[in-house]
């Protein structure tokens, strides 16, 4: 069996963003030489999620506005977490709600999506540079 690891890093210069990592990944997987097997992606930071939806600019708004709703960013002082100095419990909540990772099967060397499915890095508390975690094991 074959296993395969690296970091994908990014730039995040908003504090929250969604990226397409799609083509990133697939790149990993050629590398890997895998054919037959799992790829996971997950996010390195507890303020940033990795997950799998539509590319689609409609759908990336409404998440956001989704996710203000459920764990708004202010007030700061809303949150016990950010007593501690810190502002970005909210972005903690909204990982716990997006999810940290996610596993995807590699068939014939290629990823194993359903029509539409991509796989998008969300930063919630961006601002400085960040990484997910690519591990592809098979043969």
């Amino acid at each position: 069996m074959k296993t395969f690891r690296k970091e994908l890093w990014f730039d995040v210069p908003r504090r929250r963003a969604f990226f397409n990592i799609t083509p990133e990944v697939e790149k990993c997987l050629a590398e890997s030489g895998v054919r037959e097997g799992l790829c996971l992606v997950n996010a390195m930071h507890i303020s940033a999620s990795v997950f799998i939806n539509d590319d689609e600019s409609g759908l990336h708004a409404d998440l956001e506005k989704w996710l203000e709703k459920l764990a708004p960013e202010k007030p700061h002082s809303q949150y016990l977490h950010n007593r501690t100095g810190e502002d970005n419990a909210d972005a903690h909540l909204k990982r716990t709600i997006m999810g940290r990772e996610v596993v995807v099967a590699v068939t014939q060397g290629r990823l194993d999506f359903g029509p539409w499915e991509r796989i998008f890095y969300g930063e919630f508390d961006g601002l400085r540079r960040k990484r997910a975690l690519v591990k592809i094991i098979g043969e």
